[in-house]
């Protein structure tokens, strides 16, 4: 592959012509872009990643999140209880597990996001939120309809599970015994998770709201590094 075409971060197909929109604003702001374009060279197509990379910032690491590792055993454990427990032709069982799954991607796809969207970023990780609520009614909903009892927070048996946590290497195997257990363990045991996720989304949007109202979004990056630009350049 020469160095006419390159991948983004994101593996999108992208041109030299894209690239170098970022080199026009940051000299030119506003005004036309001259006819006659730069000439191609290793170099300026090595100077032009290097400063995207500076005004992207870094993004992904989901997996990393507590909050993601955590909805992702209650996505398991999710389709484990509506094969197990919830009626197969039921939209209950679909509307379950997509609420569980939309926990859990929302999360992925707003840390991808975060490089260049700081809204986005927290728009996902409220419909994150919103979906793990969703999901917490269908349970507490479950235990009510079938005379279950559900677990008080002081209960000995939801503090056995939330120590879990605390595990390192945590995943579906770790809650296997209350997962695949009686209909009322399961339950109570996938709406401890759920309490434990929600306790980490909430902390992790005052952050980035926070941090969103000190600094701002990319556009506000790029608008500084164009004024720095300015600034500081000399003709």
């Amino acid at each position: 592959m020469g160095f006419h075409r390159s991948y983004g971060s994101y593996g999108s197909y992208r041109t030299y012509e894209s690239y170098e929109t970022y080199f026009h604003f940051a000299e030119f702001g506003n005004r036309t872009r001259p006819r006659k374009k730069p000439p191609l060279t290793k170099a300026s197509i090595l100077q032009c990643l290097l400063y995207m990379k500076k005004l992207i910032d870094p993004h992904g690491g989901y997996h990393n999140l507590k909050s993601y590792q955590t909805t992702e055993i209650i996505y398991d454990a999710t389709v484990v209880f509506c094969d197990r427990f919830i009626d197969r032709y039921s939209r209950t069982k679909d509307q379950m597990v997509q609420a569980a799954r939309s926990g859990k991607q929302n999360i992925a796809e707003g840390s991808m996001a975060s490089g260049t969207s700081k809204k986005t970023e927290l728009k996902l990780i409220g419909v994150a939120r919103a979906s793990l609520e969703e999901l917490l009614l269908d349970y507490q909903d479950f235990l009510r309809q079938h005379k279950l009892e559900l677990w008080e927070k002081s209960d000995l048996r939801s503090h056995e599970v939330r120590q879990l946590c605390y595990r390192s290497h945590r995943s579906y195997a770790t809650y296997k015994s209350y997962f695949e257990g009686a209909a009322e363990s399961a339950a109570n045991a996938v709406i401890c998770l759920i309490h434990q996720a929600n306790f980490l989304l909430d902390r992790l949007l005052s952050e980035l709201d926070q941090k969103f109202l000190r600094e701002g979004g990319f556009t506000e990056k790029l608008y500084r590094s164009h004024k720095s630009y300015r600034t500081h350049k000399t003709y």
